[in-house]
């Protein structure tokens, strides 16, 4: 079966007209702002939005139906299309030198990663700092969601997207209809947008900063207009328990934000994954709280104008949820406060959220999984002509989903490894290459080493940040979603 290159393309300018939508609004805002940039951001838009205008005229003659190899062209494209074309903002208003630089910060903001190459982001003009918000926001939930939302206008399909767009190996729907659950995602992704900005703002942060941070938070990203990132507001312990609030929000399934706002709770509470989740975010924090808490050093240093065990929990509580969801903003430098810590929240960032988050990661869910399966083998060992099942749930769970978590696993982990490798390759030392790959590849933003929270990326090698770009892609979608693309198998024709 042939490849349907038209209707690849045909989707491909959709997308364009959606990025340039959003450039045109962010010109708007400079406008309001007078920060000298909105000719810029209007060209940026224009140019965008007519490429995207000639590949749907182009292309109209288009068979409507979509394949699963398809579906995974316009996963893996849509969002090279969205980075490159992303770039064009930074380019045109100089705001980012070097090219290498400008991808790397693209496509940190859609993957929602949040690592920056900027090392002084307060001088930026208000329109890019919102441009690096929006990209932010497209990609927290996904451009490919968002778009299927409205494919029916277009007389296509988007099963075989949302499944090539989904994050984790949950696929729970909220609705038989494809387009109608891609709807109810993106109504509760933005309302959560719409209810932290306000939130934010009573609390006391400017409009525009509570604008840009609930994007950056709902997205699991990490970009923030300050350069001490929620660090800004240490005296305002309000916002940043908004803050943490927004992210575990963000950091669970989507799915059930829908079962909360129709108010069916025990629905919630007996998912699997939401408690786990919930338990290892309660547990990390009491353990990092308590080696904080006797490290009377770090108190002195940290906490000299706040109540100390106050200012230990919300410091414990903000750096363990923020890793665990891969958001990334950060009060404090964690990887100072004692190796065994330092461990830990390296640890942590092979965690990840819920699956049907916007978080990155390995995903809570394929964690609980593995480690259910191999109790199950212990149990199988003892009794090995009993059939037992593997449940989560209460329901059984398909061999074919046990082999696909397994499957990830050693591919996240041959991932990294290379992703290390190839780090050290490029001159970054042991601890360093070992955080960036970690980092990069689950979408986490800080990581380690001479790369920690207190530091930007800019210092990273050009070819080492198109490295990290590259694991930054692979591990937003997923692994396989990109890998596929490279086997022979998917280009054979049948």
């Amino acid at each position: 079966m042939k490849i349907n290159i038209k209707i690849i393309f045909y989707f491909l300018g959709f997308l364009l007209l959606i990025n340039g939508g959003f450039m045109f609004l962010t010109a708007l805002l400079s406008y309001f702002y007078e920060d000298g940039i909105t000719n810029s951001l209007l060209i940026s838009g224009v140019i965008v939005t007519v490429v995207g205008l000639l590949m749907l005229f182009l292309n109209k003659n288009h068979d409507k139906q979509i394949n699963k190899r398809e579906g995974y062209l316009v996963v893996v494209l849509g969002w090279l299309v969205m980075i490159f074309s992303g770039t064009i903002p930074y380019v045109l208003t100089g705001t980012i030198q070097g090219f290498s630089n400008i991808f790397f910060e693209t496509t940190s903001g859609f993957t929602a990663t949040g690592a920056t190459i900027i090392n002084n982001v307060e001088i930026l003009p208000e329109g890019i700092l919102f441009w690096r918000s929006i990209t932010h926001w497209l990609g927290g939930m996904g451009m490919i969601v968002f778009a299927i939302a409205i494919l029916p206008l277009l007389g296509i399909g988007g099963m075989q997207l949302f499944s090539a767009e989904s994050p984790g190996p949950n696929t729970d729907k909220l609705h038989p209809r494809i387009t109608d659950t891609a709807k109810r995602l993106w109504l509760i992704y933005v309302s959560y947008t719409a209810i932290e900005t306000v939130c934010l703002k009573l609390a006391g942060m400017s409009f525009f900063d509570a604008v840009n941070h609930s994007m950056s938070n709902i997205a699991s990203g990490g970009f923030s207009t300050k350069n001490d990132s929620l660090a800004h507001w240490n005296s305002n312990p309000l916002i940043q328990y908004i803050v943490i609030f927004f992210m575990f929000i963000a950091g669970a399934n989507f799915v059930l934000s829908y079962f909360g706002f129709k108010l069916n709770l025990k629905k919630i509470f007996k998912d699997e994954e939401f408690k786990i989740y919930s338990f290892l975010l309660i547990g990390l924090t009491i353990v990092v709280a308590l080696v904080i808490y006797f490290n009377t050093g770090f108190l002195t240093e940290l906490d000299s104008q706040l109540h100390r065990i106050e200012g230990v929990f919300r410091h414990s509580l903000f750096q363990v949820v923020s890793i665990i969801t891969t958001t990334g903003f950060v009060t404090a430098d964690y990887t100072s406060w004692t190796p065994l810590l330092l461990l830990m929240f390296f640890g942590m960032m092979f965690l990840g959220g819920s699956s049907g988050s916007t978080s990155g990661g390995f995903k809570i869910i394929r964690h609980l999984l593995i480690i259910k399966n191999g109790i199950l083998q212990f149990r199988k060992i003892l009794h090995p002509h009993a059939i037992i099942p593997l449940r989560y749930n209460k329901s059984s769970v398909s061999n074919e989903i046990t082999y696909n978590v397994l499957g990830f696993f050693i591919v996240y982990m041959l991932s990294f490894i290379l992703g290390t490798l190839v780090f050290a390759l490029f001159g970054l030392d042991f601890e360093s290459a070992l955080g960036v790959s970690a980092s990069s590849l689950g979408n986490v933003g800080p990581s380690i080493g001479s790369y920690g929270p207190l530091n930007t990326f800019s210092e990273l090698p050009n070819l080492a940040k198109w490295w990290s770009s590259f694991l930054m892609l692979l591990g937003r979608l997923e692994l396989f979603t990109v890998l596929i693309i490279f086997t022979t198998y998917f280009w054979r024709n049948r």
